[in-house]
């Protein structure tokens, strides 16, 4: 089993910045590729970016490209995302989750968190 907890949500102001972070445990973190993916009320889940195991390859939904970066760092078994220049379409809870390979295919992962809340008012 594994376990992912998000954090680093809250209520921001358009053009804002927030860094979401998401601690794994209970598996092989560095082994995985990891992803995060949003809600928004009466929405499906989207993707919104993945990153390989090493780090080395990243790939973004056009929706943020340019805005938010993700990262990871396997000795502390966190992955992150930093998210500038917002915008009040990217209000959503976001979650982070963990697949064998990076995918932007949600029923492809099959570890998830439980999510953090980002507002951003306009």
């Amino acid at each position: 089993q594994v376990q992912l907890v998000e954090s680093g949500g809250g209520l921001v102001q358009a053009g804002g910045s927030l860094r979401l972070s998401c601690a794994a445990s209970g598996r092989t973190f560095n082994s995985y590729a990891m992803a995060w993916f949003r809600q928004a009320p009466g929405k499906e889940r989207e993707f919104v970016a993945l990153i390989n195991w090493s780090g080395s390859s990243t790939y973004y939904a056009a929706s943020v490209k340019g805005r938010f970066t993700i990262s990871r760092d396997n000795a502390k078994n966190t992955v992150y995302l930093q998210m500038n220049s917002l915008k009040p379409e990217d209000t959503a809870v976001y979650y982070c989750a963990s697949g064998e390979t990076g995918t932007t295919m949600k029923q492809l992962y099959n570890y998830w968190g439980q999510g953090t809340q980002v507002t951003v008012s306009s």
